[in-house]
């Protein structure tokens, strides 16, 4: 069967038109196909057939409102995309909430079918019993009515942190340090004043380079103030949601039934593994802080913040590992990394990238074809620049999710990276995110859409994006497309430089990792009255670095959103990537044999069996943690 890309509007005009038809014409067939489920005789198969069928439709339509409310440029489609959204969940959670659905399905035999028949029936009446369906009319009622309150919470969280962008103006004397690029972009006012915004590409250049800490201070006030005070309410109000939801339906608390359907399990043992993590790092965390503080005291500054220690941070690389970051610069153009993530993932999995020339949402983005061994696998579009209203981190979003036979994949890479050029941690960052894409795009011929993309226990989906971090690192890698203005590709002397000074760091951002963790963790267990005051509670438990009075870190904190008491995940994740990673040859990045197995093994196979299953095969063993310990004490 030929299958083409979704068509978009090739007008602005009509794209409100179009996602009217696109997602809300996907829910009346969904409709139409739960009406099929609910009348085929019970015992039937075609009943988890339908059951696919709605479930790709829900899919369908989540997708799209999901991505054009956060890329968009215009307000008109983006609050129609909010409004069909809403629509979208109350849809999704009546139908988890269906006894008569839940009955159709409850009546299949699991020896009448085959294994990935068998995992995703077992996965759906799980879904539908953490819904509540098998409670009484009372406790669903009250599950419908959190349903469509955390909608409405969860989408005024996001919207206040892209729509709350909020600016310093600092004297443009405060630039000095700042590379050439950045100054020229940011003139001065009448004033003699620039204008810096919490936009990543303005935020952390200024934190890194500008040597001047009265205005890094400003600067940063601001950054850790975002979507403050109008998410703090928002938060406790999803906090409490979301402890009530998961006591209605028998659990002791939110982490408890986040942690069921992740490989962790247990929400004590999210708390636990923090524990461990910050354990094992703090002794290296306290040196690297003894030297950045030694450095910092040099320019008069007595505690290492928020404000200052990416300051002395990148001082200590430059004076102690012989890296300045703005010589860095000069390899990664924008144009030639972009070009260069595709020539090196291409070579890597064997996929070649076609670029097409299709309408889309932004005059930004590019669009290729993804083939693989002839044929067209799917369609990504790169979206990486930052403008109003937009998406303000870094993210893939799906557009289409992939099924076998019916529909290609479709996957959209989201971030906000400066036109010119990069530094080398948003080169990572791209590797990350292109690391999802990849993920999304390979597992999309599945028959059914619950294994499709990235499917996976979502502890595990960061693994192979971390993992493909490691190819940023490679001085093999990098000279494919890391060259300067004069074509010089990048020493490797400089990379090994680059990857030493990397290691300095370690200690102290891994505890910041586990400040993160457990805001997300303690949060959802506790749900303090005072979100402030318990957060500057946790800062000294477990971060190094001092916290900014009169900031509240936390209402500016996405993932808390999608997330919500697992952000432990990253650090989780990191763990089992440096462990796939042990399986690659170091002197051979490219080697394709590994690769091509890597692809087929973790990537293709989406969420059709459990991740610790997929790491086995990979491997050869279950995974251990041998190859995180040894990375985080060398």
């Amino acid at each position: 069967m030929s299958l083409a890309p979704l068509s978009l509007p090739t007008e602005p005009a009509a794209w409100t038109g179009w996602l009217d038809d696109r997602a809300r014409g996907s829910l009346r067939v969904a409709a139409d196909q739960v009406a099929a489920l609910k009348a085929a005789p019970a015992q039937d198969l075609a009943i988890l057939r339908s059951w696919n069928d709605a479930a790709i439709s829900v899919a369908n339509a989540s997708a799209i409102c999901g991505l054009l409310s956060s890329v968009h440029p215009d307000a008109a489609v983006i609050e129609l995309a909010e409004e069909i959204e809403v629509e979208v969940r109350r849809f999704a959670n009546e139908l988890l909430l269906d006894r008569e659905v839940f009955d159709q399905l409850s009546s299949l035999a699991e020896d009448a079918l085959d294994d990935g028949a068998r995992r995703v029936l077992r996965d759906a009446l799980r879904d539908f019993r953490r819904a509540g369906v098998d409670r009484d009319e009372t406790t669903r009622a009250r599950m419908r009515e959190l349903n469509e309150r955390e909608t409405e919470l969860s989408q005024g969280f996001s919207r206040n942190i892209r729509d709350g962008r909020r600016t310093a103006r600092v004297p443009a004397s405060a630039l000095a340090g700042l590379p050439e690029d950045f100054v020229a972009e940011h003139p001065a006012d009448d004033a003699g004043l620039v204008a810096i915004t919490t936009e990543y590409p303005d935020v952390h250049p200024f934190l890194t380079y500008s040597a001047d800490a009265e205005a890094r201070r400003a600067v940063a006030m601001e950054y850790f103030n975002l979507a403050w005070p109008e998410n703090d309410q928002v938060l406790g109000d999803l906090l409490r949601l979301r402890q009530e939801k998961a006591q209605l339906v028998g659990y002791a608390d939110w982490p408890d039934f986040d942690a069921e359907v992740k490989m962790i399990g247990k929400g004590a043992a999210i708390g636990e593994f923090i524990e461990r993590i910050a354990a094992d790092s703090v002794d290296a965390g306290r040196r690297e802080l003894a030297i950045l503080a030694e450095r910092g005291a040099r320019d008069g500054i007595a505690t290492i913040d928020l404000s200052n220690w990416r300051y002395c941070f990148e001082a200590v690389k430059r004076e102690q590992h012989g890296v300045d970051a703005q010589e860095v610069r000069r390899y990664f153009d924008f144009a030639k990394v972009h070009q260069g993530l595709l020539d090196v993932t291409g070579r890597l999995f064997g996929l070649t990238y076609v670029p097409v020339d299709a309408p889309t949402w932004h005059a930004d983005v590019t669009s290729y074809d993804v083939h693989l061994d002839g044929g067209l696998l799917g369609r990504i579009h790169l979206d990486l620049h930052p403008r109003d209203r937009k998406y303000n981190h870094a993210a893939q979003f799906d557009l289409v999710p992939g099924v076998r036979d019916r529909q290609l994949p479709e996957g959209v890479l989201v971030c906000n990276f400066p036109r010119g050029l990069m530094d080398h941690d948003e080169v990572v960052t791209l590797f990350h995110e292109f690391g999802h894409l990849m993920h999304h795009v390979l597992a999309g011929r599945h028959e059914w859409v619950r294994f499709s993309g990235v499917a996976t226990e979502w502890d595990f989906v960061e693994a192979p994006s971390q993992m493909l971090e490691e190819w940023a690192w490679d001085a093999g890698v990098l000279q494919v497309f890391a060259t300067d203005a004069d074509g010089n590709a990048i020493p490797t002397d400089l990379v090994e430089r680059m990857r030493a000074a990397d290691e300095f760091g370690k200690g102290f951002l891994t505890r910041t990792q586990m400040l993160y963790a457990a805001i997300s963790y303690r949060f959802h267990l506790e749900v303090p009255d005072d979100l402030t005051a318990r957060l500057f509670e946790l800062y000294p438990e477990y971060s190094l670095i001092t916290p900014l009075a009169g900031t509240h870190f936390h209402a500016g904190f996405g993932h808390l959103d999608g997330y919500t008491s697992a952000y432990y995940t990253y650090a989780w994740s990191l763990v089992i990537a440096k462990d796939l990673f042990s399986a690659f040859d170091p002197d051979d990045l490219f080697d394709p044999e590994r690769a091509r197995r890597y692809r087929d093994t973790i990537l293709a196979a989406g969420g059709s069996k459990d991740a610790a299953t997929l790491v086995e095969e990979f491997l050869g063993r279950p995974y251990d943690t041998e190859a995180f310990t040894t990375w985080l004490n060398r």
